[in-house]
């Protein structure tokens, strides 16, 4: 079995499997016919018009939906938050992006991105262990395994069965690493300071081999990067850390809603859920913030609703009765067609 990813920054990168996915989903997972449901899909606030265009004619010309409409993740997520005006920082696997939303509509000049995200985490995580000889093994390639004593070397059988694909092998790493970056890994309230990071509690942890450690200053050390990147090997000094991007974003919008963009400052994305995400985030602005102005940092409790921001949202959206008169219809394409698309903000 391969895996590889149908996206690239956010976007439908390849369009053949992704209407082999949209197929598979429709008949064996929802066991719907497409004909029948109108759908509401979400894209990046980068998305080029001419991947919006090719989304559109595959529903209604492949699959016959009998209404759609495209509309931007970080407008959803804001609804997701009860607002329609809001600074989304939208922190993700492949990239960390704040996107300034007014009354529903992306200011797209006010658009800024940061390549730092989940997997660029998960990479200082591999690079860690790969420096402390600690082999990553996937539990489904683990048939047993002793105990063992703090630091000393696994005792472990490999389940018999095929060798698995490279890539294969690689997703299943990447999900233990995620793991442990989501029980190990914590932001520092403040700027990492070394003699501050050895006072944490140490974390225990243990791999499926049964190999187990201690985990102390390196839970704040790697996660650090996201908000100060200055001090990362290989990562340009363009690089904003995510408290620069807000500031950034909401410069470059205009003055008059720069006051409501900082009263609403939404957090989501999967690495969001890293524990402390947002309130260093609220540390990192405050120092920021004009006197004039009131901060308010807006964070789901729940790591499910934070990592699905923007699918809640599109929810809500298409539950409204005033949103009925927004779908695009079938006819409408048949009679307009890609010219409709002006109308999804």
């Amino acid at each position: 079995m391969e895996i590889v990813s149908l996206m690239k920054d956010g976007m439908i990168d390849d369009w053949d499997m992704f209407e082999r996915l949209t197929e598979y989903t429709y008949k064996q997972r929802l066991h719907a016919l497409s004909e029948h449901h109108p759908i509401l899909m979400t894209e990046c606030p980068w998305n080029t018009r001419l991947k919006r265009e090719k989304l559109l004619e595959l529903m209604f010309e492949k699959f016959n939906v009998p209404a759609m409409y495209i509309c931007k993740n970080a407008v959803l997520a804001a609804y997701a938050n009860g607002r329609s005006t809001a600074m989304v920082v939208d922190s993700g696997a492949t990239h960390t992006s704040a996107v300034p939303v007014h009354d529903g509509y992306v200011i797209t000049q006010g658009i800024v991105k940061s390549p730092l995200g989940g997997d660029f985490i998960t990479m200082q995580c591999r690079q860690f262990f790969e420096e402390k000889d600690v082999e990553l093994v996937p539990a489904c390639l683990v048939a047993s395994k002793d105990v063992v004593r703090e630091r000393d070397p696994p005792r472990w059988t490999k389940r018999p069965g095929p060798q698995p694909s490279s890539s294969w092998l690689s997703y299943m790493v990447r999900e233990l690493l995620q793991d442990f970056q989501m029980n190990c890994l914590q932001v520092s309230d403040s700027p990492y300071d070394e003699d501050m990071a050895n006072t944490l509690p140490m974390k225990h942890y243990e791999f499926p081999t049964g190999y187990n450690d201690d985990f102390g200053s390196i839970r704040l050390m790697i996660p650090e990067a996201l908000f100060d990147p200055s001090n990362v090997k290989g990562v340009g000094a363009s690089i904003l850390g995510v408290g620069p991007l807000v500031t950034t974003s909401v410069g470059m919008c205009d003055m008059d809603i720069r006051p409501s963009l900082y009263g609403s400052v939404v957090v989501t994305g999967g690495n969001s859920c890293l524990q402390g995400f947002s309130e260093r985030l609220n540390r990192d602005l405050g120092s920021k913030t004009p006197p004039s102005m009131r901060l308010k940092i807006i964070s789901a409790n729940s790591s499910s609703e934070r990592r699905y921001g923007a699918w809640i949202g599109g929810s809500i959206l298409s539950s409204l009765g005033s949103f009925q008169q927004m779908w695009l219809s079938r006819q409408e394409y048949e009679e307009s067609g890609k010219l409709i698309l002006e109308r999804c903000a």
